[in-house]
């Protein structure tokens, strides 16, 4: 039987009985780390033997692909694939599939979740409370404020649509934009600056840039409203967090929400120790509904590249 490796953490203990369909199609499945996100030496062992590849976020880079001499398909159960090498995976004539928008609703969701956290004080509120200090942080209401979204994809346009509905005016900015999607009068796409100049929320949904520097540094955080939030589902390396720290601090910025980082779970906590900071461990697209999606877009890709190769 040929194997199929299997990383995502929300699939790699083989409890899904998605999975089933993989076995029934004739093939082995390999986790190399259930439950946590594999290492590089972890999937060289096993890349080897494997036709197909089921992944996560975890890093796939040269190394683990030059040994992948059976290799056909690459399945992503989301929509990053900026953890690829994709330069060597074409030499290598490696397929790259992603589950478009499986997790769009999760993640835009957790976005909303954040921003209401973000903007109430909420997991300050409850950190002082639980440590025997009445405080009370005064808030704002979302009614007639803005809401920048950066990224006006799949989810950028699910939380557009949610603010929208919280009353709120919306400023996106997308390098390719969909002249189609015009949900509201209060909706209208923007240059990058305006957006972070005239929002008093900046949600980022967009993939990491190309050179991989951040797209939100000092110069940025100096052009936006004073007391303005990020909240950022998309990727850590987005935004400079030494210049975000010292915003932060100065009460430049009021709060920021991360969702993402770059090795997960991160070695270095000192973002999460700041008061003025919320972070989950990247549990946008963590939900029953959205594993589900995501697993059946991700089988459906491989096996119908397995089928095509």
């Amino acid at each position: 039987m040929e194997n199929i490796i299997v990383t995502p953490r929300s699939l790699s203990k083989g409890n899904n009985p998605l999975l089933a369909r993989i076995k029934d199609a004739g093939y082995n499945l390999v986790f190399p780390n259930p439950g946590k996100q594999p290492t590089e030496d972890e999937l060289v062992e096993v890349i080897g033997d494997a036709v197909g590849y089921i992944a996560g976020v975890e890093p796939i880079t040269a190394a683990v692909l030059e040994k992948a001499e059976k290799l056909k398909v690459i399945s992503r159960n989301g929509t990053g694939i900026d953890n690829i090498d994709l330069e060597t995976a074409r030499k290598k004539n490696i397929k790259i599939r992603k589950a478009d928008g499986a997790n769009a609703r999760g993640v835009a969701e957790l976005t909303i979740g954040l921003i209401l956290a973000a903007v109430r004080d909420i997991v300050l509120s409850d950190r002082s409370l639980k440590s025997g200090i009445w405080n009370r942080e005064k808030g704002f209401e979302l009614e007639d404020k803005t809401l920048g979204i950066i990224g006006c994809g799949k989810i950028g346009q699910l939380v557009s649509r949610f603010a929208l509905e919280f009353g709120m005016n919306v400023l996106a900015y997308d390098a390719y934009p969909n002249p189609d999607f015009h949900p509201s009068g209060n909706f209208r796409f923007d240059a990058l600056r305006a957006v972070l100049k005239n929002s008093d929320i900046v949600s980022l949904h967009c993939p990491p840039l190309p050179d991989k520097r951040p797209l939100i540094e000092a110069a940025e955080i100096a052009t936006m409203k004073h007391g303005a939030i990020i909240i950022n589902t998309a990727r850590q390396s987005l935004v400079d967090e030494k210049a975000l720290l010292e915003a932060l601090d100065s009460g430049i910025l009021h709060c920021y929400a991360i969702d993402a980082f770059d090795k997960e779970p991160p070695d270095d906590l000192s973002l999460a120790k700041n008061e003025r900071v919320i972070v989950t461990p990247h549990i946008g697209g963590f939900t029953e509904e959205s594993i589900q999606r995501a697993t059946e877009a991700a089988i459906d890709n491989l096996l119908e590249s397995l089928q095509e190769a």
